[in-house]
């Protein structure tokens, strides 16, 4: 079995509120949310970071921002909502597997820190 958290979740071998499964894409909700809505699009294929996407996978980037933003509309955020990618341990990246914070439901601020 992966030890990678997110592989787990999109495997369902650990729990998570999903709210968008394909073929291609997970997205659940954050467990330690950091705005009234906080949720994470995941590729399914283990991806560590955006800084491992190649060539092959600008489809797959770009599918996680378009979906990314069908669930933001789905979850009341047309008044706005911020999308975070988080690259490396100095960029805030916590869990090694591709993913995009959608966060909402507040007034964000910049810069973020």
């Amino acid at each position: 079995m992966s030890t990678c958290i997110f592989c787990r979740v999109v495997a369902g071998d650990m729990p998570a509120s999903i709210v968008y499964r394909d073929d291609d894409v997970v997205a659940f909700h954050d467990i330690a949310p950091q705005a009234p809505t906080h949720i994470l699009v995941v590729p399914v294929r283990h991806i560590a970071s955006v800084a491992e996407l190649g060539d092959d996978e600008r489809d797959l980037a770009g599918r996680l921002i378009t979906t990314a933003a069908h669930i933001a509309a789905q979850a009341g955020l047309q008044t706005g909502f911020r999308l975070v990618i988080n690259t490396g341990r100095q960029g805030g990246q916590s869990v090694d597997h591709l993913h995009v914070h959608i966060l909402g439901g507040r007034q964000m601020k910049w810069p973020p820190g």
